[in-house]
């Protein structure tokens, strides 16, 4: 059985012999020392995020319009396709793995497992923070890394290399190379600011973003111990820690309405 994960960017191959799972296999080539002079602009990362995201939707079962989980999604976020002067794009992968990821192309991608386990607010969240990456370009490093992986540009040649056009394997690469991004606590909270400030400023329940952290902590709790979910809290650690942040910024606001005992859902959430 696959893994279950949830990080800024999860990028994987759809294998048919596996329905409705995720194939999260890793770059095997390594970013040399030198990569940090690389050229690397915000349009090469558009680019190449779309380019991902292309192939991704190639290889993953992709909810149709009349799909219920991609109405759901639609009448959540189709008011949000221009967002904070990003355009976004978002799909749903009808696959068993809990995920959701925004990509630097604005291209937003939600899994319907975690639909599965999630309040429309706290889709909302979620999104809102993974949408915080991208705003605050969090996401352009990320790629810069995974299309180093692929491309397997050396250091020496880094300061004048520019992004060339990958081969459809090196595509696969860099996707999956993807699930290595990593961030800094100071770029895990600004992202999670962004999304309480989107929550707050479009009239949303914004204490569901602490419970949408309380349910990543009970998955934790839980002792789940598939290799996606550690990645999931590799990715997004101290869930627990940061729920009780944002339970603060509601009280300061004034917003703060006690959810009362956060737990993990019996049956499929449609709303």
């Amino acid at each position: 059985m696959k893994k279950i994960t949830l990080c800024l960017v999860m990028l994987g191959v759809f294998s048919t012999a596996e329905a409705q799972k995720i194939n999260i296999g890793k770059a095997a080539n390594a970013v040399s020392k030198g990569a940090k002079a690389f050229t690397f602009t915000n349009e090469d990362a558009i680019k190449l995020s779309k380019e991902s995201v292309d192939w991704m939707d190639k290889n993953n079962p992709v909810a149709t319009a009349k799909d219920p989980y991609a109405i759901r999604l639609e009448k959540l976020f189709g008011k949000h396709k221009s967002q904070d002067g990003l355009n976004l794009n978002y799909k749903v992968y009808k696959v068993i793995d809990i995920n959701a990821f925004a990509c630097a192309d604005g291209s937003v991608r939600v899994f319907s497992s975690l639909m599965d386990i999630m309040t429309d607010n706290e889709l909302l969240a979620i999104i809102g923070h993974e949408i915080g990456h991208v705003k605050n370009q969090d996401s352009k490093d990320a790629m810069k890394t995974a299309y180093m992986k692929a491309a397997a540009i050396e250091g020496a040649s880094s300061a004048s290399s520019t992004v060339s056009t990958l081969n459809n394997t090196q595509i696969g690469e860099m996707a999956n190379a993807m699930l290595d991004a990593s961030f800094s606590k100071k770029q895990e909270s600004e992202a999670d600011d962004y999304s309480y400030t989107f929550m707050k400023s479009n009239g949303y329940d914004v204490v569901a973003a602490y419970t949408a952290f309380r349910k990543l902590a009970l998955l934790s709790e839980s002792g789940e111990k598939q290799s996606g979910f550690q990645k999931m809290f590799n990715s997004h650690p101290d869930s627990a820690k940061r729920a009780e942040a944002i339970k603060k910024k509601a009280e300061k606001d004034g917003l703060w309405k006690d959810p009362g005992t956060v737990s993990l859902p019996k049956t499929k959430l449609t709303k």
